[in-house]
């Protein structure tokens, strides 16, 4: 049994941590984190998990950093979660870090994308970027996974077969998603207040959205060579999801059973991605809620366009379920533990 915190537990990303946590067989919850909420009662802060967390250690991250645990997860702010992974490792917990503080192998780039100084730039060096599909054996074997941004998720489980196998070119790649307004947070901000997106669609972060350099990075490694795409994101008046559409141009004689076979070969043993039939396309309904990638792809053999659609729950896949994931293999578990909930409908 595994004893877990959770630093920033009362944020979307927290909630959803604590509700997979709750039916993993292997953990035990013990300390929980809040810096707006620590004055609260322990079910004031946490109504939908009322009767389910007693004995949980609640209050402020700085009383809780030297509690008994065996594994933290970090769902705290960009610059913070680097301060705070340095003495938890040093103590030998695992860190499962939610912020972008360790996702760039790039030092000075990141602190380009998010303006700020990097405060633990040596440790950034030994994370691995926490997206199983890819990096399954290195997050077996690290104490600090970064798990990636919820639009790099789907856009790079979207992409990587048709540039591991050298399928499309790398230039000229565009990716167009679609996400709901939960990626805002939980703080109240005016561009995702619900009147102020309810019967509209915008799109928003351009030129360069900040998720953006994550994708190049990823897709890079994918293609062995530099990849810079183009990525669009739209908000929509829905709480949960982002749908992907990527467009890119195949190479001469790559046919669609190419395409199919890339894809198949990648993703064909995964748990948590469903490559969808001839005829279906995806959904963010089909996955709401689950740990899911569901991606279809069409290839038009005429223009030599690709055309790749990928959905994920923003909240699960592309933050708390990616988190277990991990979780579950730096921890030796079965990957699936604690993920196996399907999808919510209608």
């Amino acid at each position: 049994m595994k004893r877990v915190a959770i630093f920033g537990a009362t944020g979307y990303t927290g909630f959803e941590l604590i509700r997979l946590l709750l039916s993993h067989p292997g953990v035990n919850i013990s300390v929980l984190t809040s810096e707006q909420y620590s004055s609260q009662p322990l079910e004031q802060a946490f109504p939908p998990f009322k009767g389910k967390l007693a004995g949980v250690s609640f209050g402020k991250m700085e009383r809780h950093l030297s509690a008994e645990f065996d594994v933290a997860f970090l769902a705290l702010p960009h610059n913070l979660s680097s301060s705070v992974a340095g003495p938890l490792l040093s103590r030998g917990i695992p860190v499962i870090d939610l912020s972008a503080d360790f996702r760039f192998r790039s030092i000075p780039l990141y602190e380009s994308v998010y303006g700020i100084a990097h405060k633990s730039p040596a440790l950034a060096a030994k994370a691995v970027y926490g997206l199983p599909e890819i990096h399954r054996a290195r997050i077996r074997r690290t104490c600090l996974a970064a798990v990636p941004g919820c639009f790099p998720t789907s856009v790079i489980l979207g992409l990587y077969p048709l540039l591991e196998e050298g399928l499309v070119d790398r230039k000229g790649i565009v990716a167009d998603c679609k996400t709901g307004v939960s990626g805002g947070g939980r703080g109240p901000t005016l561009g995702f207040h619900y009147p102020e997106v309810e019967g509209g669609v915008r799109p928003y972060g351009l030129p360069r959205h900040r998720h953006n350099p994550e994708m190049d990075q990823e897709l890079s490694l994918a293609a062995g060579e530099t990849v810079a795409i183009t990525f669009v994101p739209h908000l929509v008046p829905m709480v949960r999801g982002i749908l992907a559409t990527c467009y890119a141009i195949a190479k001469a004689k790559v046919t669609a059973k190419d395409v199919e076979a890339a894809y198949r070969k990648r993703y064909g043993k995964e748990p948590f991605v469903r490559m969808l039939p001839p005829g279906l396309l995806p959904s963010t309904k089909d996955v709401r809620g689950s740990n899911f990638c569901d991606i279809a792809w069409r290839v038009d053999e005429k223009s030599r366009r690709v055309v790749v659609v990928s959905v994920i729950d923003n909240l699960v896949k592309g933050a708390a379920g990616a988190a277990v994931q991990c979780f579950n293999l730096m921890s030796g578990f079965p990957e699936e533990e604690g993920l196996r909930t399907m999808p919510l409908f209608p």
